[in-house]
């Protein structure tokens, strides 16, 4: 890891502190009780400048690169999965206002989002169109300097706490043309769980894991929003503009999955070294140690692909093939290593009182958001065979 600088491993640091004072001491309890995230723990967050790293100081960020944001992501979500979580809404909307915003959208949002004080959804998937991006059927239909908004999502994580949600709608009428009729609307809104009904309504989506953010069901029924907000000011461009962010979304994503795989290593080698059987701790039979020997490799694996996927990004070369593989190797990788770790811990693992549970409740979900690991190998399949 000779490629990480001083001030790689100072943000690392300073990130790290700041996970075992404030997170970790909390991130059993709020788990067992599928409680919500405590707003003080994101403020702090936001003062300490984690919403803004990646960008630039126009804006009021820190102007840091990718690799600085892989290790921050890494090491709050190896205290909870979703505490690291919560900086890739506003990554993911902060990078489509910044690469495709007017001017006015940039003055308007960046600022907010790049501090934390505004807080964004994504809100993409719909019941009847999940992977398939292209095949969105919320309309967006332009009526003066207004869009009616008529329509569901589904899958919008944090959408109760968001002050924005960013909304993939069909904004041209012909649905056979697919992703060419796809636009990116900011849709503005109070935080809360009661949302704006009849016009946006929210529905929780009860989960088995990734607890600290709440998922919800959103119905759309001519809710109007301002022209204004429509990314770019060009209709039917969402498609495009979308690819794009899912370089960083989805490098983000990896290094989410390597900082879980790494907590439920850690957690596993201590409590094998702790746990005594047959006169000698666990830790002492081979089976044991040929587990921990795979899954450290297997993380440093993943750990190397996201770094590399990272470096591209920073010297601006396209990357949604290194970024693809990096999110479907963790996806993989997270779910085996979380597995191992509740087998190590044993009967232990499947209780409540060790943390094991949380680990592999979590590492269960990569394989699913930020693009399915089927989908990602078909994505990175046409990328090799092109």
């Amino acid at each position: 890891m000779s490629f990480l600088t001083d001030e790689h491993e100072a943000v690392r640091q300073t990130v790290r502190k700041f996970t075992e004072e404030k997170v970790m001491p909390i991130a059993d309890e709020y788990y067992r009780g599928a409680q919500e995230i405590p707003m003080d723990l994101i403020k702090q967050m936001a003062n300490l400048g984690f919403f803004g790293m990646s960008f630039p100081e126009e804006w009021g960020g820190a102007g840091m690169d990718a690799v600085s944001m892989t290790l921050v992501t890494e090491e709050l979500s190896r205290g909870w999965l979703g505490v690291g979580s919560v900086l890739t809404r506003n990554l993911i909307t902060g990078t489509l206002i910044l690469a495709h915003g007017t001017q006015e959208q940039k003055e308007k949002y960046l600022p907010g989002i790049v501090s934390g004080d505004i807080l964004t959804a994504a809100a993409f998937t719909e019941p009847n169109a999940g992977s398939d991006t292209a095949g969105m059927q919320l309309r967006a239909v332009r009526d003066g300097d207004e869009y009616v908004f008529n329509g569901a999502k589904t899958w919008c994580t944090f959408a109760n706490r968001a002050h924005i949600l960013t909304v993939l709608a069909r904004t041209h009428p012909d649905a056979s043309l697919r992703h060419k009729g796809l636009s990116i609307i900011l849709v503005e809104k109070e935080p809360g769980d009661h949302f704006h009904p009849p016009q946006l309504s929210g529905e929780y989506i009860p989960t088995v894991g990734y607890y600290g953010m709440r998922s919800f069901s959103l119905g759309f029924e001519d809710f109007r929003v301002p022209v204004a907000n429509l990314i770019g000011g060009v209709e039917n461009k969402g498609f495009y503009q979308l690819m794009a962010t899912y370089e960083w979304a989805r490098i983000q994503t990896a290094a989410r999955a390597v900082g879980v795989a790494q907590a439920a290593f850690d957690a596993a080698l201590k409590y094998s070294q702790e746990r005594q059987q047959f006169g000698q701790a666990i830790s002492e039979f081979q089976i044991i140690r040929h587990k921990l020997a795979h899954m450290r490799t297997q993380i440093e694996a993943g750990r190397q692909l996201t770094y590399y996927a990272a470096r591209m990004k920073d010297m601006g070369q396209r990357c949604d093939l290194e970024a693809g593989m990096a999110k479907l190797f963790c996806a993989e990788m997270v779910e085996h290593v979380t597995s191992d770790a509740m087998q190590i811990f044993g009967g232990y693992g499947y209780s409540l009182e060790y943390p094991a549970h949380r680990f592999w409740r979590d590492g269960r979900v990569f394989k699913i958001f930020e693009g399915t690991s089927e989908i990602q190998a078909e994505v990175i399949a046409k990328r090799l065979l092109s």
